[in-house]
């Protein structure tokens, strides 16, 4: 929604009604992400994309449908590779995409959810896209991570789909999530669709080693948005860190002071330090541990080696409590050897902060699998 939210807040705004239609889930080859939508206007003229062209014209006279019946819908483009041509999604892939009708009527909380995207704030709308009792598809809850508005239709079902937006907004992601016909986590009948609206957030990884890749794809694959940074060109190359979403050939210092000047750093970045080099690391934990507001600070080596580069930053004028907040070596205690095994210790403990975690494993432990609310994203 968020490519077409000018145009739907401009129908909002003057009181009309758009036909919205949302991409919420594609198989195989789909040309658009969940998320993706088209936004349908009282006169006709139409925004965004859907499928890149292939489905537009379906999904435009259905939007013209539910705009005049008032009934949201589900709707499968669905296809095999035989007849891709002639149903028109050329791709091979499936798409489920939901049309509402967006108003002032339907949809009341748009204008805050506006500002938060504008605003670059984070915020979830999970949306009921299918159910077998029929008024409460299209239900709403609107997810913030300090407070929760709306409701999908009961207690049960609200508390659940607020835990799991929570996790997927933490993680810049939109999905369907099922759960049984009141929220119940094992059993089918309710869709929800998840739609978050938040930059992804960062992780920075310094020092282009075999450990730096392995940690870039386990930062993928928990949906951060990877940098690699490192001084040396012939280490820092697209070729050797292909998972991450951009390589940068700087001083890590510099390159770190510039992201936090453009205020491209905030309390969801992580921080990995793996160039074990003083002459990389001091520069670059001083200028990380006096970052006022982000949520991980972790740094590789040998304890000798933390001992040593902490007494580096003393003598550079750092304080107890700002090493306080540096995590050294980094890491969880899993037995760790190999760079991927060591990858999996780093995210262990990036997920462990986030969420209030033990590192204890669970059946050693006794209550609620799911921590309720993340902690304070800063590192104190």
């Amino acid at each position: 929604m968020r490519e077409v939210l000018a145009d739907l807040m401009a129908v909002w705004t003057a009181g009309g009604t758009a036909g919205v239609g949302t991409v919420v889930r594609t198989f195989r080859s789909a040309p658009r992400p969940p998320g993706a939508s088209m936004v349908v206007a009282p006169d006709g003229t139409a925004s965004g994309s859907v499928s890149g062209g292939c489905v537009e014209g379906a999904v435009y006279e259905l939007a013209c449908e539910v705009t005049a019946s008032g009934t949201p819908v589900l709707q499968r483009y669905g296809i095999s590779d035989e007849n891709a041509f002639e149903v028109g999604l050329t791709c091979g892939g499936i798409i489920d995409i939901f049309v509402e009708p967006v108003s002032r009527n339907t949809f009341p909380e748009l204008s805050e959810i506006a500002q938060d995207i504008d605003n670059h704030q984070p915020v979830a709308v999970a949306t009921v896209v299918a159910h077998p009792d029929a008024p409460r598809v299209g239900r709403r809850l609107v997810v913030r991570p300090e407070n929760v508005s709306g409701s999908l239709g009961s207690d049960r079902a609200d508390s659940a789909v607020t835990d799991d937006a929570r996790g997927l907004l933490a993680a810049g992601a939109s999905t369907v999530l099922t759960y049984g016909t009141d929220g119940e986590r094992r059993g089918e009948g309710m869709e929800v669709f998840v739609a978050s609206y938040a930059p992804r957030p960062r992780m920075l990884v310094f020092g282009a080693i075999d450990f730096a890749a392995a940690v870039a794809r386990q930062g993928a694959f928990m949906g951060y948005r990877v940098t690699v940074c490192d001084a040396r060109p012939v280490f820092a190359t697209h070729a050797r860190f292909p998972t991450a979403d951009e390589v940068v050939v700087d001083w890590p210092h510099r390159y770190l002071a510039a992201q936090a000047e453009a205020q491209a750093i905030d309390g969801r970045t992580v921080i990995c330090v793996l160039t074990h080099d003083p002459k990389f690391d001091v520069p670059l934990l001083e200028t990380a541990l006096r970052l006022p507001d982000v949520a991980f600070i972790g740094a590789m080596g040998s304890r000798r080696t933390d001992l040593d580069r902490r007494e580096r930053l003393r003598e550079a004028g750092l304080t107890d409590t700002e090493l306080d907040r540096l995590s050294s070596p980094i890491g969880l205690d899993i037995g760790a050897r190999t760079p991927e095994e060591t990858a999996v210790s780093i995210a262990a403990e990036i997920i462990a902060r986030r969420w209030g975690g033990t590192g204890r494993p669970l059946a050693e432990s006794s209550g609620r699998i799911h921590h309720e609310e993340p902690v304070d994203s800063s590192v104190d």
